[in-house]
């Protein structure tokens, strides 16, 4: 029996349902917050306070630092998506959070490279690593989660709903620190910059408290019960993941190439570059921007949701990845200006005009590529391998590519390449989407 046949693209949401779409948004904005924290503090405090330094290679190893998150991700993803797969979504979305939230509340405790030397850094990529693993089973389980509940004809937009919430944890992040640093320079390298991080125990509780009255999809439950009935129960998920599901997996992973190199290019480089000493910008001036242009990706992200619904995640995914490479090289100009009402426009336009179209047709694109049973395992391998290889190296590829070769046009090369790989990739793919 295939997918296609099991009782769940219902006309409306039961409540268990909607617990499920309430639990995945809320608790993918508390996780998100939670690492979008390090790339603000990435490109503003970590390298003074944990390298010593504000030299280009300080900065250097503190998006090193960032990328080392990333990195863990597809060992989150792996180990936590088996867990979702073989034991069910609930257990496995619990402790992503726990994780997730440990490491956030323990780098805010860390002492600094001036307090115990060397093994603060040290410290720091551990809690980096644990952070990376968190987050590289949230997304993935929160969107199968959400797929596998949602109508077929609402899976787009409802995914898109999660999905919407990256830009939103940003959002709230980069505020997080903007809050912080008006207590001024030296207050935030002395004591201020933990704050954001220390307040995530409480969003933590919050989100145990929600995710702890979750119910497993009827999906995920009819299609163990298969397993069971055909003796398949025993087989692991990962090993037929890539298996039966390679090209799947392939075509995962390059169609979230430019999304993630274009939204990490705003994110965390935009923050680093703005404030450098040739652009000039404030702290406050430059978290301001991203703030605001992030939050604007919250808003018209589920409209990508319905374009991908009414038109096709396919589509929808491939026509945001071609205008993702004709805007990297404007955005970067805007950046680069010194005017903070230019780069904030700059941003919010890159989230209207590309990350809204390919986060919201993201979710149902990838929920199509894999069968229920390996779906967790296939969405977090693809989406997080992409994120180690893509997004968490792309501020440290750009600030070397345009250090190296002396100008911003490499680094947006980089960008409209991975935008461009998407494109071409999402339109070749054949149409295999499993409603």
């Amino acid at each position: 029996m295939d997918s296609t046949t099991l009782p769940v693209a219902s006309e409306r949401m039961a409540p268990g349902a909607r617990r499920a779409l309430f639990a995945a948004v809320t608790g993918t904005l508390i996780e998100w917050y939670d690492y979008a924290l390090y790339g603000a503090a990435a490109g503003l405090v970590i390298a003074p306070l944990f390298f010593e330094g504000a030299t280009s290679g300080a900065t250097l190893a503190a998006f090193a630092t960032f990328a080392v998150g990333f990195l863990a991700r597809p060992l989150g993803g792996v180990m936590v998506g088996h867990l979702g797969d073989r034991y069910g979504r609930r257990p496995a979305l619990l402790l992503t959070i726990v994780v997730m939230g440990a490491a956030t509340v323990g780098i805010g405790l860390l002492p600094t490279a001036a307090a115990i030397g060397v093994l603060a850094p040290v410290l720091l990529v551990v809690l980096r690593l644990l952070q990376g693993m968190g987050a590289g089973a949230e997304l993935a389980g929160a969107t199968t989660l959400v797929a596998e509940f949602a109508p077929s004809h609402r899976r787009g937009l409802l995914t898109s709903l999660v999905l919407s919430m990256p830009p939103a944890g940003i959002a709230l992040a980069t505020g997080a620190f903007l809050w912080a640093s008006t207590a001024g320079d030296e207050a935030l390298l002395e004591w201020a910059w933990r704050l954001p991080f220390l307040a995530s125990a409480v969003l933590f509780a919050l989100a145990v408290f929600i995710r702890r009255r979750l119910e497993e999809t009827p999906e995920y439950v009819q299609a163990q019960e298969r397993a069971a009935d055909h003796g398949e129960r025993d087989r692991v998920p990962l090993l037929e993941l890539f298996r039966r599901h390679r090209r799947a997996v392939l075509l995962g992973f390059l169609g979230v190439t430019g999304h993630n190199a274009l939204n990490y290019t705003m994110a965390v480089y935009a923050l680093s570059l703005m404030t450098s000493p040739e652009v000039g910008l404030d702290r406050a001036a430059a978290l301001t921007a991203v703030t605001l242009g992030s939050l604007a990706g919250v808003v018209a992200t589920p409209f990508g949701g319905l374009a991908a619904d009414r038109y096709g995640p396919r589509v929808v995914l491939a026509a945001g990845s071609a205008a993702g490479a004709l805007y990297v090289f404007p955005l970067l100009g805007a950046l680069s200006s010194g005017n903070a009402v230019l780069a904030a426009v700059a941003i919010a336009l890159g989230y209207v005009l590309v990350i809204a179209l390919t986060s919201g047709a993201q979710g149902a694109y990838l929920a199509s590529l894999f069968p229920p049973r390996e779906r967790f395992s296939g969405i977090a391998v693809a989406r997080e391998a992409n994120g180690a290889l893509v997004a968490g190296t792309t501020p440290l590829v750009v600030t070397g590519l345009v250090a190296s070769l002396g100008g911003l046009w490499a680094g947006g090369a980089y960008v409209a390449l991975c935008c461009l790989l998407s494109a071409v990739a999402v339109f070749l793919a054949p149409n295999v989407e499993r409603h």
